[in-house]
């Protein structure tokens, strides 16, 4: 009678475990940190799915015509970004309507893309994957590929318990995959862990830094991740009003999601359409380029401008914020 039961014990104990329920990667992170806003309970971390979404990440089987891959557009030599490209690439040599964002520290995230769109990173890759220009197609057909995958079959029976994709199984090992993308290895982490001192240089940037940036870029993750109006002039090709032309509401007109200041190094160029090739260009817009509008931050409606000397120890801070760590790390690359 035993040896009848216990297999049936083991399963039924197998299945109120959840396969893939069980937490066996756990995401690192600094005590100065704030607790991540992704919620690990529904889709903890597990080795064999993170395995799943590196795969996944990397292989242009996501796109119509195998060509596109996510890491087309988020190189892991460059911050998860597309440096170099103010637009993104997708298939038949398609060009998209805003520069790829780097992606890391996703897990104190609440939205996604430049516009805010997507609310749930479990879902997230569903946008690019839909979109006409990048990788232009349709999920269904990306799940009848790996299905008929030996490949797939194996590293999605390893991670969910069988070997059948789904779209929500895949979406999931993707976030997993990227969920573990976690910056914190710059010299600011090193200052902040009493590991390193800043030069009087650095010092003096930090400073500026607190005085003018911190407000939208907040410590330690550089960015409060919310939207805001930085004053950028409307690209008439492009007519892009950020999450006005998703909501259609008055008040997120030209409102685009703040970015990280963290790896600006790897990211160039900046703006949500790239439009600056580098970070002088940059503050050259805080100083002079901004346009008035009713919607422009309060933190704005006076232009910042910094001497010459200021502007270099304000780029030498913002270059301790660089993890060289980060995009040379093994674990986020493709095996």
């Amino acid at each position: 009678m035993h040896l009848q039961f216990k297999p049936i014990i083991f399963i039924v104990l197998f299945m109120l475990m959840g396969f893939y329920g069980i937490q066996d990667v756990k995401l690192i992170y600094p005590s100065y940190f704030p607790k991540p806003v992704y919620n690990f309970k529904k889709n903890p971390l597990k080795s064999s799915t993170v395995e799943l979404g590196r795969k996944l990440f990397y292989d242009p089987i996501l796109s119509r015509n195998n060509t596109i891959s996510c890491s087309s557009c988020h190189n892991s030599h460059q911050a998860f970004s597309h440096a170099g490209n103010h637009l993104s690439k997708g298939i038949e040599d398609g060009i998209g309507e805003r520069n790829s964002p780097a992606i890391f520290n996703l897990a104190w995230q609440k939205t996604f893309m430049w516009d805010g769109v997507v609310t749930n990173i479990d879902v997230q890759a569903l946008a690019p994957i839909n979109h006409p220009k990048e990788m232009g197609e349709d999920i269904n057909a990306v799940v009848r590929r790996l299905n008929k995958s030996k490949e797939y079959k194996t590293l999605f029976y390893r991670s969910f318990g069988d070997s059948i994709a789904t779209a929500e199984r895949a979406m999931k090992a993707l976030s997993q995959f990227q969920l573990t993308f976690v910056s914190v290895g710059s010299k600011y982490d090193k200052v902040k862990q009493k590991k390193a001192q800043f030069s009087r240089s650095e010092q003096a940037g930090y400073e500026l830094y607190k005085a003018n940036c911190s407000s939208c870029h907040s410590e330690p993750l550089f960015s409060t991740y919310d939207f805001a109006n930085n004053g950028l002039p409307i690209d008439p090709t492009l007519n892009d009003y950020g999450r006005w032309n998703k909501t259609m509401e008055p008040k997120y007109k030209q409102m685009f999601k703040i970015p990280s200041l963290r790896n600006l190094s790897f990211t160039y160029p900046y703006m949500h359409d790239g439009r600056f090739k580098t970070l002088d260009e940059v503050l050259d817009h805080y100083e002079k380029g901004i346009e008035k509008s009713p919607t422009l931050a309060s933190q704005l409606q006076k232009p910042i401008i910094f001497s010459a000397k200021e502007r270099v120890d304000l780029l030498q801070f913002l270059a301790a914020l660089n993890d060289s760590a980060f995009i040379s790390d093994p674990a986020y690359q493709k095996k």
